[in-house]
């Protein structure tokens, strides 16, 4: 008996009799393993039909039934099943189970893929059950995400130094080089844009918003086929120009590796959970060589609780990672920094009035981040390609005039952290930064927002610093303290993390003398968008995740 899609109706073949070539098929070795063949062909045609539009869905499988022998043929509703096959451990299906040469498949099985499940508080009586296996395996998880991700910035490294040294040689053709390098970053662009929409639609934007609604069980894992589309469109995007982070990818591509050597190793689904959001951590970690950072915003911002057994799985997760990308890409901060002084008590009401201004700022931008993000679905009748390549092409025509403008913001951050800008420069980078995000952020490309938080953070905290100093020279005597400062509280004000923002910038700078005035300034930060009612910018990206 065979079942409609969408329906208990029972479909019979009973009056259908099997052809003489096909029993001659099953009658030999060779023809069981090409009627085996021929299941996998069906399987994979179910597979693909299971994407087609449900209007066609129907027709399109009941015609492709009548070409293979009875006893081959499944349900519709195996297609759904297929596309749980890496998603959870219990719910994956084996092709033995759809069919297998000489056993006796005329009983037909309906196969349905559950509903996600959050990743749940564990109680006292489960901390310790199968916890040495988890913590080595959440080591292994580790060196594996250090590895992927370490190779992922190396990468992304040398694709930017590319990219400003070609648009330096592009100068010698004059208006032909220029459409050349616009033209290379629009096809650049909508080849990653495309990518994702082809192969894999959560590898968009930052993907920490779908890794959080998986943790949440509103969302199901990614397929595999996400690792290779977040890899080659981070690449594709960041190294054209775009104004995102390195670290969205990475956090993705360490939960997918993490909840696929989860399921590859058969832990139960609350342990592939929890391995995923300690692979999350571990990306993190990689992106921006701050494993405590990485770790803390597993429990902060993924989990959002502290428990014995995720802080274990995370930190050993964090360790192994920050051991493996190191090998890689060395150990030294991301920023360096000229050692400030300690902090006094009067710090602290110049550091909660740029927690406000941060605050305010962190609103804003997102606001506009949504606000562009709705513009740009309002031509949801334009392919993404299409819209992908427009953005591509502005940036690529930003980089011809200023190259240091675009890409993640690293060259910027460390200049203004360097105090080697002037406040009239700082504000106008300020403001096309400020918009270059959001409008980068638009098209759909893998790409994250920490990065170029940190240098609207730094940026925005330096010409505070500057003003400060030269209206009240009594009260702050080195701007550059609230260029770090105002990183952490940028961060806070628009994620709502502030333990992974101090935490972060600490080891980014090494500047652990400014912790008093961060906390402070985080403070205020974090209070005026909670008064305001702005919701954190990943809660609100996963509000429109589909």
């Amino acid at each position: 008996m065979m079942t409609k899609i969408g329906t208990g109706t029972p479909i019979s073949h009973s009056s259908r009799r099997e052809t003489r070539p096909a029993r001659l098929l099953r009658s030999s070795r060779f023809g069981n393993d090409f009627m085996g063949f021929l299941s996998l062909v069906n399987f994979s045609l179910l597979s693909f039909a299971d994407r087609m539009p449900s209007l066609f869905r129907n027709s399109f499988l009941l015609s492709k039934r009548k070409f293979l022998p009875e006893k081959s043929r499944k349900p519709p509703c195996i297609a759904q099943a297929a596309t749980s096959l890496f998603r959870k451990a219990p719910d994956s299906i084996a092709l033995d189970s759809i069919w297998h040469p000489g056993k006796d498949s005329t009983k037909v099985e309906r196969y349905v893929m559950s509903d996600p499940v959050p990743l749940k508080p564990t109680d006292a009586s489960s901390t310790t059950r199968g916890l040495p296996v988890l913590a080595m395996l959440s080591l292994l998880i580790g060196v594996v995400t250090g590895l992927v991700c370490g190779v992922f910035r190396w990468l992304l490294d040398a694709s930017d130094q590319g990219r400003t040294t070609f648009i330096a040689a592009m100068h010698v053709w004059s208006w032909a080089g220029m459409l050349l390098v616009v033209g290379l970053c629009a096809a650049t662009v909508a080849l990653a844009a495309w990518l994702v929409r082809r192969f894999s639609p959560y590898a968009s934007g930052s993907g920490i918003p779908h890794v959080e609604a998986v943790l949440d069980g509103e969302k199901h894992p990614a397929p595999p086929q996400l690792l290779l589309v977040k890899f080659s469109g981070g690449l594709l995007a960041l190294g054209a120009g775009l104004a995102l982070g390195r670290e969205g990818p990475s956090v993705q591509m360490g939960a997918s590796l993490s909840y696929l050597l989860g399921t590859k190793f058969r832990r139960s689904p609350q342990d592939c959970l929890l391995l995923l959001a300690a692979g999350a951590g571990a990306g993190l970690s990689v992106a921006f060589n701050a494993p405590i950072a990485g770790a803390v915003f597993v429990l902060e911002e993924l989990v959002k609780r502290f428990d014995t057994r995720t802080t274990i799985v995370t930190f050993g997760a964090s360790a192994g990672a920050i051991a493996a990308g190191r090998m890689i890409l060395g150990s030294a901060p991301d920023f360096q920094v000229e050692p400030l002084p300690f902090s006094g008590v009067s710090c602290l009401p110049v550091s909660i009035v740029l927690g406000l201004l941060a605050g305010i700022l962190g609103v804003a931008y997102n606001r506009v981040i949504l606000g562009v993000l709705d513009l740009s679905g309002r031509w949801g009748h334009w392919p993404v390609e299409a819209r992908a390549a427009i953005i591509g092409g502005a940036v690529g025509l930003l980089g011809w005039f200023a190259p240091n403008l675009i890409g993640g913001g690293d060259a910027l951050t460390q200049q203004v952290l360097a105090g080697s800008i002037s406040s009239g420069a700082l504000a106008a980078v300020l403001l096309v930064r400020f918009a270059l995000g959001p409008i980068s952020y638009a098209a759909r490309t893998p790409g994250g927002l920490f990065a170029p938080l940190l240098v609207l953070g730094a940026q925005s905290g330096l010409l505070f610093g500057n003003l400060c100093h030269e209206f009240f020279p009594g009260l702050v005597t080195d701007p550059l303290a609230y260029a770090v400062t105002g990183t952490a509280a940028f961060f806070a004000a628009v994620v709502r993390a502030p333990l992974t923002g101090i935490i972060l910038v600490i080891e980014l700078t090494g500047s652990y003398t400014q912790l008093l005035p961060m906390l402070a300034a985080c403070f205020t930060a974090m209070l005026v968008p909670t008064l305001l009612n702005n919701t954190p910018i990943y809660d609100s990206l996963k509000a429109k995740l589909k």
